[in-house]
């Protein structure tokens, strides 16, 4: 086999954040035609990285090598000039416009949006990524979003593709059909730096893997020469404590503590997802999962289940018998309920608020008389606010900052794990959580994967909302799948298979998929 050539290096780079060194003299290389994995848990400083190789960071010590010559990449579009490709976790598409004109953003001004579509579909088709250049952004799956993002950056004709998190919003078939994009790239030439938390794809993709904790390089591997535990050890600098999920053999006698009976609702928008007739029940002490990939109605069903969007017929949504489908969030609160929805910022904490006042949002109305003084949003008991937050930081293992800092912060494993730690605390009778760990790493994942089962097996009921199917699979007793709106009927976690859950999230039916 001949050797390949150094394409990139990094020697000695360093980031500062007033004292924190988010990298800290770090030093890797990635080879021509090379798949290279970048590890770390959150907070490790991934994402510093790769915005410094992509020109929107600049480093405040060492250097860049590309080809062998130093570089300063000062903006995106010098490091595309160069030759480096960047597809984010979090799509930058535009839904009122075409897959045509969202591509054509990103190039050269000058070039006809019919010539974009004809080589975006050429590209498309020997890469494998099919797709409709003249289809409408919103109208698209997020795999086809993710195709789109692929295709766009190839048609810049990188010689290095970074891939955050690429496999977290597809199927499983979604996915084999990336690896096969990426063994092809691979075979002509073109580097991967590939992010991801799912260690058995880094094993089966990947011919060498940087290792980052804490900011700085602790290990180089050959992934296929370890196990998924022996890279999280390497991230995370202790071995990962295995799930424990007990069988409850007298399941079918548990009492029902929370029904969704025929829930319909219209689209929110034009590119919203109608609910078509869901239905299921969550017994005390199971775990309910709830898989599809993102865009079929999860962040719909909710919104329903939350309070945020509140039903005419209140009967649709029992919590213990009683029907919540007209109640608030803060009456469904006081009634035991407890939410984490998927957007930490914005949505389940406010950045600019302490970690004591964001506790505080989801307790100042069922926890009233511990907090407030005369219904008002003023502390009567600073003590006892301060005692809360101090016995989540300990139990979820929050790393932070000072005693009470702003939530903005934390890293996002840290906050997720701090959001998910004020409903543990409140040891309600149901908790519905949106995507528990997306972008959380190994260690992290592990802790709030097994106090969602604690929580379970104590007696509540827990549904779970995710795209990871490992996930559902290790926390579940029952899995459901959603596509288009739609709920398939509820699968025992024990003897469903991957392929099978795949298939419905990618629109079969039970009988096909079966």
């Amino acid at each position: 086999m001949a050797q390949r050539k150094q394409l990139l290096a990094v020697e000695s780079l360093t980031k500062v954040f007033g004292t924190l060194k988010a990298n800290d003299g770090v030093d890797f290389d990635i080879d021509e035609g090379e798949i290279h994995a970048l590890l770390g848990e959150n907070g490790a400083g991934k994402s510093t990285l790769v915005k410094m190789l992509f020109g929107t960071l600049q480093p405040d010590g060492g250097q860049i090598l590309w080809r062998g010559n130093p570089q300063i990449i000062t903006k995106p579009s010098f490091a595309r000039q160069l030759g480096i490709g960047m597809v984010f976790q979090h799509f930058s598409l535009f839904d009122s416009l075409s897959v045509a004109e969202n591509i054509a953003l990103s190039l050269d001004a000058a070039t006809p949006l019919s010539k974009v579509s004809a080589e975006a579909e050429r590209v498309a088709d020997k890469y494998g990524l099919s797709i409709n250049a003249e289809a409408m952004v919103g109208d698209l799956s997020v795999g086809e979003r993710q195709r789109v993002e692929i295709i766009r950056c190839l048609l810049q004709q990188p010689d290095l593709i970074i891939l955050d998190e690429p496999t977290s919003v597809l199927t499983p078939q979604e996915s084999e059909r990336l690896f096969e994009t990426l063994e092809l790239l691979r075979r002509e030439g073109k580097s991967i730096l590939y992010i991801s938390h799912k260690l058995d794809e880094v094993k089966r993709l990947c011919d060498r893997a940087t290792v980052l904790r804490h900011g700085k390089v602790v290990g180089h591997c050959i992934p296929s020469e370890e196990t998924p535990s022996s890279l999280a050890a390497m991230m995370v600098g202790e071995n990962i404590h295995t799930i424990r999920k007990v069988a409850d053999e007298a399941a079918g006698a548990r009492e029902t503590v929370f029904s969704v009976n025929k829930l319909s609702q219209p689209p929110t928008g034009p590119f919203s997802t109608a609910l078509k007739d869901i239905t299921f029940d969550v017994p005390a002490g199971e775990v309910f999962g709830i898989a599809g990939v993102a865009g079929n109605g999860q962040f719909e069903l909710f919104e329903a289940l939350s309070g945020e969007r509140l039903q005419k017929d209140a009967s649709m949504i029992l919590l213990r018998g009683e029907a919540i489908g007209n109640k608030t969030i803060n009456e469904r609160r006081m009634a035991g309920a407890a939410f984490s929805p998927e957007e930490r910022f914005g949505h389940a904490a406010v950045a600019t608020l302490s970690l004591a006042d964001n506790v505080l949002l989801s307790r100042h109305a069922s926890d009233a008389k511990a907090y407030l003084s005369g219904g008002l949003l003023r502390i009567a008991k600073p003590s006892a606010l301060k005692s809360t937050l101090a016995r989540i930081v300990k139990t979820m293992d929050v790393r932070k900052s000072g005693d009470n800092p702003d939530a903005g912060t934390l890293s996002g494993g840290n906050l997720q794990k701090l959001i998910l730690g004020r409903e543990f605390d409140r040891q309600p009778s149901l908790l519905i959580v949106d995507q528990p760990t997306w972008g959380v790493d190994a260690g992290a994942a592990a802790r709030i994967r097994q106090s969602l089962i604690d929580l379970s097996k104590s007696g509540s009921a827990v549904v779970v909302i995710s795209q990871d199917l490992d996930e559902l699979l290790e926390m579940c007793d029952r899995i459901a799948v959603m596509s288009e709106g739609e709920m398939s009927e509820p699968q025992q976690a024990s003897t469903v298979t991957r392929e099978t859950l795949g298939l419905l999230m990618g629109g079969a039916n039970a009988g096909q998929a079966a």
